[in-house]
């Protein structure tokens, strides 16, 4: 990445979190006279790590490197409170990857919604794959088809209809059995 870009943006958006870096590790770390050494190895990490990817959530990812730091110094320490490792596992930073169970429900969304669009009628499906994964306009859609712009709005709006009742219906045990047999005739016959 560019140096100049870098540098900007850790000024726009890391040194402006300093205040708060700075209460963060005087109450988690033991010894305050270090937080000015923490703080510099922190900000050091922060810009190595920066260089080949910028973060999307900096706050996230100042904190997050703040922590691995202290945990990495802790590690290097023969003798180790408890009272310290306690604090290390009530510490409520903002993680960038989800916990366990929201990964679980994503996949769970992830196949009701694949299972949703198998069932589209084909050319509904065809566009609304163009429209929606693979990020095609409107008009790059009706001239790889052969079909008119307003052809693919109404089958990108009907293609959109049917997956919300999908998997609206699907993620809603309430629906019976016969109800999904119901909807699937129906978009079939659409």
């Amino acid at each position: 990445m560019d140096h100049d870009k870098l540098d900007l943006w850790f000024m726009r958006e890391i040194l402006p979190l300093e205040g708060d870096l700075v209460r963060y590790l005087r109450h988690k770390w033991p010894d305050s006279n270090e937080v000015p050494d923490l703080m510099q190895e922190t900000y050091a990490r922060i810009y190595e790590a920066a260089r080949s990817e910028l973060p999307l959530q900096a706050r996230a990812f100042v904190f997050a490197i703040a922590r691995n730091l202290m945990i990495d110094k802790l590690r290097r320490i023969s003798v180790v409170s408890i009272e310290t490792v306690a604090d290390f596992d009530d510490m409520h930073v903002i993680d960038n990857e989800p916990d366990p169970e929201r990964q679980v429900t994503a996949r769970q969304e992830l196949r009701l919604l694949q299972l949703a669009l198998d069932e589209l009628p084909h050319r509904c499906r065809q566009i609304v794959v163009m429209k929606k994964v693979e990020g095609y306009s409107q008009r790059e859609i009706a001239a790889k088809m052969g079909v008119t712009e307003v052809v693919v709005e109404h089958q990108v709006v009907k293609a959109m209809r049917l997956l919300t009742q999908a998997v609206y219906g699907l993620r809603n045990s309430t629906m019976t059995k016969a109800g999904r047999v119901q909807l699937r005739k129906r978009r079939k016959d659409q």
